[in-house]
């Protein structure tokens, strides 16, 4: 190893180049989607996750209770198990705790893990706690997938229209909501409410998945590639992309936003705060235009058809009244860890 190499600083090649470093010593056939998928006998597929939140980057006790801090981190870990199409057995949870931190806190925390993972019938099954300076939160999911039913980032296909299975932007404007109250001045109590709801206790779309195996029966041999947009809109559809050598050209005006954002928010604003705000858990599903005009005729209210897939790499935001010049996404324009 040069010595250029070797005095590099994780900030200096940012999160994603971290994880390529990383994932050199994993699988190549495993890793790179939401969630690992192990054979552990013949027709039979167990689904791990794991997700790390920190005190003061994932949660704040200026925005987010201690059940808030729980329910949202099991959120995090079950959205990436639907994002595989398969259905929670348990989780695990390694606590990093100071020794300061009120046990009421803890029990708080548990207790909005709780009230999440009894929606789904899933039981905390173990997990470990250490010593350390700043709280941290470690969750292991476990699910299980019909081999058939596997989603992958990989699957996408030329032509596949993409499915956005709710609105965008919402749990970013709750959280702004939650830092500068000053902003909701212009929203009534129920549109604050819902917002901030939103950022605090989204929901794991899990429900999508019976709805989308119901529509694929008579089409059980197709494969339909996704993944949860925990990172933001703009971060799933490009990260489908990537992994499946493909573009996309996704449709400024379908979006989903949320209703208030028309009153609100600026259209540029409204926009940001959808492609790149995060933590929105819904799920982005590439699959051939007719399945896909059903699955949103069926999913209801949020849901559509945000654009499709097409040739080359490129991920391109398009207006097609023609009122803002096209747009290419990137990674660099949303959150990072380790980002200058």
């Amino acid at each position: 190893m040069n010595s250029e190499l070797s005095s590099q600083q994780v900030k200096d090649i940012g999160e994603q180049g971290l994880l390529e470093r990383l994932q050199r010593f994993c699988p190549p056939e495993i890793i790179g989607d939401d969630a690992a998928v192990l054979e552990t006998a013949p027709g039979q597929f167990l689904v791990v996750t794991t997700d790390v939140l920190v005190d003061g980057i994932h949660f704040s006790n200026l925005t987010t209770s201690p059940e808030d801090a729980g329910w949202r981190a099991v959120t995090a870990n079950l959205s990436d198990l639907a994002a595989m199409g398969a259905s929670p057995l348990g989780i695990t949870v390694g606590l990093g705790l100071p020794g300061e931190l009120r046990v009421s806190w803890v029990e708080r925390l548990y207790q909005g893990m709780t009230e999440c993972l009894q929606k789904y019938n899933t039981p905390i099954v173990g997990g470990d706690v250490v010593r350390s300076p700043v709280t941290t939160l470690a969750i292991t999911a476990f699910g299980q997938v019909n081999p058939s039913q596997i989603i992958r980032r990989s699957a996408a296909a030329i032509g596949d229209a993409i499915v956005v299975t709710g609105v965008h932007g919402a749990s970013h404007a709750g959280l702004e909501l939650l830092l500068h109250p000053e902003l909701g001045e212009n929203l009534n109590n129920e549109e604050k409410t819902a917002l901030i709801r939103a950022h605090q206790r989204p929901q794991p779309r899990l429900d999508v998945l019976a709805i989308l195996w119901k529509i694929l029966t008579p089409n059980f041999q197709l494969s339909i590639a996704g993944m949860d947009s925990s990172d933001g809109l703009a971060d799933a559809i490009i990260q489908i992309c990537r992994t499946s050598g493909v573009g996309a050209v996704l449709e400024r005006r379908q979006i989903p936003l949320p209703k208030t954002f028309n009153h609100w928010l600026t259209p540029d604003q409204a926009l940001a705060y959808a492609l790149y705000g995060g933590e929105d858990f819904e799920l982005v599903l590439c699959l051939p235009q007719e399945l896909a005009s059903t699955l949103v005729q069926h999913l209801g209210e949020g849901a559509a058809i945000a654009g499709r897939i097409t040739a080359g790499s490129t991920v391109i935001l398009h207006d097609e009244q023609k009122k803002f010049p096209d747009q290419v996404l990137s990674l660099d324009q949303g959150f990072q860890h380790f980002g200058q």
